[in-house]
């Protein structure tokens, strides 16, 4: 029977990594409390100039600051469905917190994924040549990939170059794209474009098997805020400035 989507998983697979991604957006999405909001501070001193210069409210800007916390929490969510993705191919399996994302199971291919190419600093990538140098020493057969899924090329190169001013190099240790690393599992060039079209129809699918919708709970940050604002008479964001600083000279000027 030909699969509906790709064909290089299963429509079972595809659709239960689309599940995952799912309950992760909706985990990230959910219940973003005061508290949650506040895990990190906010920078309030950048939030009036995007208030003032893009001429938007203080509620709007708080309420564009909470998408943009639950959008770097997603990023990393999509980063884990590729890998998912990319484990249902048969031969190859997730890395399951083993050091490595996705590996063959005949330990020919070893694989760290990352979903941007920007995404690491010059220690990071120092640390992950080492550990990928160390694993095609260990299996003196295996290919070791640094996977950029957006990257800004189509490459599939040995990884050489100067990292904290120290050479780096190996034979077996390469730097690849996207697509081609799905080319490399599936031996079809336009497997990730393959993806890519399949989205829609799959997600579309999977919205409709859904008989009963979850009990969302409502972000409160804002509300809890706003409540706080009509006892204390500031602003949105001297109340976050407030909470946030308190401890700072003159916050109790504001």
């Amino acid at each position: 029977m030909e699969n509906r989507y790709v064909n290089f998983i299963s429509d079972e697979h595809l659709l239960e990594c689309v599940s995952n991604l799912y309950s992760s957006y909706l985990k990230a999405k959910e219940g973003v409390s005061k508290k949650k909001f506040y895990n990190n501070k906010i920078d309030t001193i950048k939030l009036t100039f995007d208030s003032r210069f893009n001429d938007i409210t203080e509620e709007n800007i708080i309420e564009a600051e909470i998408l943009r916390q639950i959008d770097k929490s997603i990023n990393n969510s999509i980063g884990t469905f590729h890998e998912q993705i990319l484990g249902g191919i048969e031969g190859y399996e997730i890395g399951k917190l083993s050091g490595y994302d996705i590996k063959a199971s005949d330990d020919s291919l070893f694989a760290d994924i990352k979903n941007k190419h920007n995404t690491m600093n010059s220690s990071s990538s120092e640390s992950l040549f080492q550990k990928l140098a160390h694993y095609a020493d260990t299996y003196k057969e295996a290919k070791c990939y640094w996977v950029q899924m957006l990257a800004k090329n189509s490459f599939n190169n040995k990884w050489f170059g100067e990292i904290n001013g120290k050479e780096y190099s190996h034979s077996r240790v390469y730097k690849i794209s996207g697509d081609q690393f799905y080319k490399l599992l599936t031996g079809q060039d336009d497997a990730f474009i393959q993806l890519y079209k399949a989205l829609p129809v799959a997600i579309s699918d999977f919205l409709k098997s859904k008989e009963n919708k979850e009990n969302r709970i409502e972000n409160s940050a804002l509300s809890e805020i706003k409540n706080e604002t009509e006892n204390s008479q500031r602003t949105i964001l001297d109340q976050i400035t407030f909470e946030n600083f308190g401890y700072y000279l003159g916050s109790d000027k504001l």
